[in-house]
């Protein structure tokens, strides 16, 4: 055990992030979205949402400082599903990482081709449509 640790994240969790780079993307999935047909390195984190693990991570993960650093899967076109998330998702970000400014949004199939060259995807049991976010790794600024 280790203090100040989210106990959420787990310990290959830990080790994926820390591996990660200035620039890498992180995938955060819901549970619709094809993780484990997508993902070089795939982090399962079953029986959780996408908020909690979304607060904890941005506890230890930086976000990048000089590009985009947030992307959301847009909705399809004519799809009238409420995405209520989005806002939850944006209170956590700007909470938890002064470097955030806000989602990008991603068309679907585009969000699944980026999500392919991501570092890593964490498979969630979020139900919420539209749920997947892509983060984008900074640098630790002493």
């Amino acid at each position: 055990m280790l203090k100040n640790v989210p106990a959420l994240l787990s310990p290959e969790l830990l080790k994926i992030i820390m591996e990660m780079g200035h620039g890498d993307e992180l995938v955060i999935g819901d549970g619709n979205f094809p993780a484990a047909s997508c993902a070089q390195r795939l982090i399962r984190l079953d029986g959780l949402g996408v908020p909690e693990i979304l607060e904890s991570l941005l506890k230890l993960f930086p976000l990048d400082s000089f590009e985009k650093n947030a992307f959301l899967m847009e909705k399809v076109p004519g799809d009238t599903v409420e995405t209520p998330i989005w806002k939850t998702y944006e209170k956590i970000a700007e909470a938890g990482d002064p470097n955030f400014k806000g989602f990008s949004q991603i068309e679907r199939f585009a969000f699944y081709e980026r999500a392919k060259k991501a570092y890593a995807i964490i498979a969630t049991s979020e139900q919420s449509l539209y749920a997947n976010i892509i983060l984008k790794k900074g640098v630790v600024v002493s």
